[in-house]
């Protein structure tokens, strides 16, 4: 069967959740395995888009366009413009970039406000930012540790916790208010936070990283009223783990380009390669043509069989829940009496981690408190995270947990 170039993507779009396997179904030559020759260890993921697991795979139009981008130099900037104006119809928002990942965007995000409150130059950012405008509101229950990011940005932080806190924090050196999407506590609505905020004229800024799905996210928050919101790329998206998405106002995203690569402003460290645009294009148009239910479906069944798998273990339960925010996916809890089967989810989590295949599970697991926003655990869970399974792994995944299991059985 000949498949013209439409038909093809239209034909891949049938396949969601298709294997990374399947990309050299193309007859394309396959690169030599970098990771053998390295000694690197291949992993099962059964535990998210963490960045240190290096996040998701690619799907193969997505891994295709990447390598296709690679074959052509063009000029970066175009490309930038060209792939920003692209997104933004897309995504139904004023502007937007691909940033180095949603870290980086934080980073640019934040200059962009600096800069344009002080209308002073890139080259001020951060080493004059102590004697401009600096001060970046935050509730004090949305510090979290990437907010190192803004702070690159020569900014310091002005932390609240009520409304009223809120509202009598602006001053004559506020140049953003800053939202955490995914905190678990903190009294300020999104809604009071982009009012309050616009009622003194400053942008506020939402840091969205790992919240998609549900797809519409994309847009949801701008039109809700924020001036930026960041996604990684490498996440729910789908796209290169080395990129994001920096969406908004016009004027800001042009002041955070000014400030990123190929300038001398405090992003020009955070290059975003020819390809990076490009996956980051290809992974949204991909996306796009995908549905939020399909998605879950799929994720609800890879759970459902591997607790299928471990069903008559003594005292053993299982439960399948989405977190509300941040990785809004179906999760695996198991849960089970140590004292009948005398192996602690830890334990569990190491014997998979040191097996063949390699398995990693939720780092929730086996914790008294999540390491995920959105997932309850205990000392007696294990999580599973199924969405980043490959076909057919969710039962490499059940069998080695019952292998486990089974072999601590009293």
């Amino acid at each position: 069967m000949k498949l013209g170039r439409r038909n093809f993507f239209g034909f891949l779009g049938q396949f969601p959740l298709w294997s990374a396997s399947a990309a050299g179904a193309s007859g394309a030559p396959a690169g030599e395995d970098y990771y053998d020759k390295l000694g690197v260890t291949k992993i099962i993921n059964a535990a998210g888009t963490y960045t240190n697991l290096t996040a998701s795979i690619m799907p193969p139009p997505v891994q295709a366009a990447v390598a296709r981008a690679a074959l052509n130099p063009v000029r970066l900037v175009e490309l930038q413009k060209a792939a920003g104006d692209y997104l933004a119809r897309k995504l139904q928002c004023e502007a937007a970039m691909v940033t180095a990942g949603a870290a980086s965007a934080l980073t640019l995000g934040t200059a962009a406000c600096v800069m344009t409150a002080n209308r002073c130059s890139i080259r001020d950012i951060p080493a004059e930012a102590a004697h401009l405008k600096n001060e970046v509101i935050i509730q004090k229950a949305h510090r979290y540790g990437y907010d190192e990011a803004l702070l690159c940005a020569g900014i310091r932080f002005v932390e609240v916790e009520t409304l009223a806190g809120y509202e009598a924090a602006f001053g004559p050196r506020t140049v953003m208010a800053h939202f955490y999407n995914a905190a678990e506590e903190g009294s300020i609505s999104r809604e009071d936070w982009i009012r309050v905020a616009h009622a003194h004229q400053v942008p506020s800024f939402n840091d969205a990283a790992a919240d998609m799905p549900p797809i519409a996210n994309l847009w949801n928050y701008t039109k809700m009223g924020f001036d930026l919101v960041t996604f990684s790329g490498g996440k729910g998206i789908r796209g290169p783990q080395n990129a994001g998405l920096l969406l908004g106002r016009k004027d800001l995203i042009a002041a955070a380009a000014a400030n990123n690569n190929p300038y001398d402003g405090v992003g020009r460290g955070m290059k975003v390669a020819k390809e990076q645009i490009v996956g980051m294009v290809a992974a949204v148009d991909w996306l796009l043509s995908q549905t939020d239910e399909v998605m879950e479906k799929e994720f609800r069944r890879r759970a459902e069989r591997i607790a299928a798998h471990l069903k008559d273990l003594p005292g053993l339960r299982t439960e399948i829940s989405v977190p509300p925010v941040a990785n809004h996916v179906p999760h695996l809890s198991i849960r089970y009496d140590q004292a009948r089967l005398k192996i602690s989810p830890r334990d569990v989590m190491m014997e998979l981690r040191a097996g063949k295949p390699s398995i990693e599970l939720n780092p929730s697991t086996g914790r008294a408190t999540g390491a995920s926003a959105g997932i309850t655990t205990d000392a007696n869970t294990i999580v599973v995270g199924v969405w980043m399974l490959q076909p057919g792994e969710d039962m490499i995944v059940a069998r080695r947990l019952r292998e486990v299991l089974v072999k601590s059985r009293v």
